[in-house]
């Protein structure tokens, strides 16, 4: 099983209360912003916040997870493209801070990949590469920001918390759903594909937008039960199996590509599995 470092109380990079000025061989500068006081509270605030750094170089990866943790973030790190893949599918993160060039799978493999599936996780790119043609491919490929390397460490904060306002007003703001060509609209309470309406019990539709929230990731049955049903998970019951397949019936087994999907021994994912 994949098991990514992480960090919750990191290791200080400060000596008293500031950041000591380091380089790395990568071009990562570390330095607080000593205009910007810190009482805990932001920190506090930002500890509920998870983010992935996907790079494959030693240092780099390392001065991220002890910075971006001095500043009250945790952090998982994969250091290989297939491994942040892997990571960025299974895990709920906040943002993702993604290397171009690691061995695997690229940046710019990594990113489209994401976007295919429905994952709409921020994806803040880290790379050496300044050309103009690099940083258009980044962005046409799903990144929502790029940084050139080096950089100093308070303008890669200050992006992480545009990007992160940002993602929070889409959230507050978004009313449609949308996996591959199934739209479901909140506000009118209303499921279709393909053009087509589908139409679903109150239960259906609180399952199928619990399922379509988190997509990509996979839902046990006793977080089904419990979110969707209020109740504590009966490994006697079927309601929860009974009711995916009913979903399925109306959401899956009329279109394509299909979407909901079983997970042998873990539960059920929706997403887009296709090429």
């Amino acid at each position: 099983m994949l098991q990514p470092q992480r960090t919750g109380n990191p290791e200080q990079l400060s000596t008293g209360n500031r950041t000591t000025r380091g380089q790395t061989d990568n071009g990562f500068v570390i330095q607080s912003d000593p205009d910007r006081p810190d009482n805990g509270i932001g920190k506090l605030r930002r500890k509920l916040v998870r983010l992935l750094v996907v790079e494959d170089e030693a240092k780099a990866a390392d001065f991220l997870l002890r910075g971006l943790g001095e500043h009250g973030y945790a952090v998982d790190v994969a250091r290989d493209g297939r491994e942040g893949l892997a990571f960025a599918q299974a895990g709920d993160h906040s943002l993702v801070l993604l290397d171009v060039m690691l061995p695997g799978l690229d940046g710019f493999q990594l990113v489209a990949a994401l976007r295919r599936q429905g994952k709409r996780t921020p994806v803040l790119m880290l790379t050496a590469r300044e050309q103009v043609d690099d940083r258009v491919r980044g962005l046409r490929a799903g990144a929502d920001d790029y940084l050139v390397k080096p950089f100093a460490f308070s303008e890669l904060l200050a992006r992480i918390e545009a990007l992160l306002r940002r993602a929070a007003g889409q959230a507050v703001a978004q009313t449609v759903l949308d996996v591959a060509n199934l739209s479901l609209d909140l506000e009118q309470r209303r499921a279709s594909r393909d053009g087509h309406r589908i139409e679903l019990s109150a239960k259906e539709f609180k399952l199928l937008k619990l399922l379509m929230r988190r997509r990509g990731h996979v839902l046990s049955r006793a977080v089904l039960a419990e979110q969707v049903w209020g109740m504590s998970f009966d490994s006697d019951s079927n309601v929860v199996e009974v009711s995916v397949r009913r979903l399925r019936a109306k959401i899956d087994d009329p279109f394509s590509p299909k979407l909901l999907h079983n997970v042998r021994g873990m539960g059920y994912v929706l997403e887009d599995r296709s090429p």
